[in-house]
């Protein structure tokens, strides 16, 4: 199966690093966050991708093209205009990078990669990052045999909880960030069929909204439930709290070795 990920948004809630590069290419440690996304995917055996550029793709596709150049050794000989890889460090990953429009929504972006796919197909954005069993969700895709399947989230909440005693007045317990109020939310790691397309409009579809309303009403849409690790990089504090997990060896997401 091939893994679309949506990469064109503008990321303007984290200006202070994607005014000067897609939020994909932000790192989380020393790689992008894009390059974490795949390798959770890889993990599980996929290895083709389709990447649906827009906000400065051009620097999605510098990278990619160059993806050699950036995790390898090198020794360059100026003289001779000779590059010599040495230490080759690369992915075993075929990824197209298709141009789908800085102002296009995430419904558009997927129809305009719509020649690329050929069968049921996995769909996530380039900012999320989780330890979810991509194996069991397609698993659960076949099993139930809609059009599409949503990954649901229980994201922890943003402040502490204070549970104060009525009478005495004194805490009887403080939890910090628990899991949400009960409701679940789009996880953004999605198992497709390839009539999805057929609820597709043009550019200024939002995928979210028409397309998963209507399949929901025809019950053509289910839910994943994934309790594990989830966390999506909207703000520097987000990308500061998910490089503090890479950088103490205890990122949840990073099943690979």
């Amino acid at each position: 199966m091939k893994v679309v990920i949506l990469a064109g948004g503008r990321g303007t809630r984290i200006s202070e690093e994607s005014g000067f590069k897609p939020k994909p290419l932000i790192d989380i440690g020393e790689k992008p966050i894009i390059w974490h996304i795949m390798k959770l995917y890889s993990y599980f055996g996929l290895n083709e991708f389709i990447i649906c550029c827009g906000y400065k793709g051009y620097l999605i596709k510098e990278y990619f093209a160059n993806y050699t150049l950036h995790n390898s050794n090198i020794i360059v000989d100026i003289y001779k205009n000779e590059i010599q890889v040495i230490n080759k460090n690369s992915e075993n990953w075929k990824v197209t990078l298709v141009d789908t429009g800085d102002e296009t929504f995430t419904g558009g972006r997927v129809l305009r990669i719509k020649k690329f796919i050929d069968d049921d197909f996995l769909l996530t954005y380039g900012d999320g990052l989780a330890n979810i069993n991509i194996k069991k969700l397609i698993q659960f895709h076949k099993e139930k045999k809609k059009t599409a399947t949503l990954t649901a989230v229980q994201p922890a909440g943003r402040f502490g909880i204070v549970q104060i005693n009525e009478k005495t007045k004194l805490i009887d317990n403080f939890l910090e960030k628990p899991k949400g109020d009960g409701y679940w939310v789009n996880g953004g790691f999605f198992v497709l069929k390839k009539n999805i397309f057929k609820y597709l409009r043009d550019d200024n579809t939002v995928l979210e909204q028409e397309p998963f309303e209507e399949l929901s009403k025809k019950q053509e849409l289910c839910g994943f439930m994934h309790r594990g690790f989830w966390y999506a990089m909207d703000t520097v504090r987000d990308k500061n709290y998910l490089e503090k997990l890479w950088f103490s060896q205890s990122a949840p997401w990073k099943l690979w070795e």
